[in-house]
């Protein structure tokens, strides 16, 4: 069944989503990054939280669970492998696993790598993926608890859904991360292009998010590290993906 989404900036750079089913009225909050904020959408919107889709523990993903479901009773879903550390679970989820919100579905896809169980969410039938730290626009998540291995088999199950997928990240860091991918010194065009266009969204105060599957194959250097063209500029000719991605992971850390 359709689903309805409303985006909106919480804490700095942040976003937060609220994903509402059209048929029950069904609505879930994706993550709990800042509940004022949250209760002020669900008031604008007249919707009511009925569930909490949690992609990892990190506090501005997690930090508004119990004041939330304080106030609406909201069922909690989260990674099993982070449970016991995420506030206020009600219900433990694995790769493959499906949540029902009224009657659309999410199917649940591990991508360990930021943290240890952060999962994303994923509405096939709507052409929709809720990916939190692990994909950003012309970026991906921080390894804090994960290896490089590990991150780029996560990013590779999503760099393998249909390119037409619309990514819901958690955070506004495109324009930091256009001016990286561009220090890379790939040969890329469409990079190039998509580079000025985020510059002048920036300017203009607008969102660079959602973005898509397509786009992100095209421009994002963590997505291109199996690619002979970036292999090329970071003078890596023979190395495997995974090594590719961890050097580019090691520069974005230091720039």
């Amino acid at each position: 069944m359709p689903i309805e989404i409303r985006q909106f900036p919480c804490f700095q750079d942040n976003y937060g989503y609220l994903v509402r089913d059209v048929a029950s009225g069904a609505v879930a909050a994706i993550d709990s990054p800042e509940p004022e904020r949250i209760n002020a959408e669900l008031a604008a919107a007249g919707w009511k939280l009925t569930h909490i889709f949690n992609t990892h523990h990190h506090w501005d993903h997690a930090g508004g669970n119990l004041a939330l479901k304080t106030k609406w009773g909201c069922e909690i879903v989260a990674p099993a492998d982070e449970a016991t550390i995420i506030p206020g679970v009600d219900h433990q989820v694995r790769e493959g696993d499906v949540v029902r919100l009224g009657e659309s579905s999410a199917v649940v896809v591990e991508t360990p790598g930021h943290t240890v169980g952060h999962v994303v969410y994923r509405f096939a039938d709507d052409g929709a993926a809720f990916v939190g730290d692990t994909l950003f626009a012309l970026g991906c998540g921080r390894l804090f608890e994960g290896e490089p291995e590990q991150m780029w088999s996560s990013l590779s199950k999503l760099a393998a859904l249909p390119n037409e997928t619309v990514v819901y990240c958690a955070h506004e860091y495109t324009e930091s991360n256009a001016r990286f991918a561009l220090s890379l010194g790939e040969e890329n065009p469409a990079l190039d292009a998509r580079a000025n266009e985020v510059f002048e969204k920036r300017r203009a105060g607008e969102w660079t998010v959602p973005t898509s599957i397509g786009v992100e194959l095209e421009t994002n250097p963590f997505l291109r590290a199996d690619k002979q063209s970036m292999r090329g500029a970071l003078k890596m000719r023979d190395a495997p993906a995974a090594a590719v991605f961890a050097e580019i992971r090691r520069r974005k850390d230091a720039f």
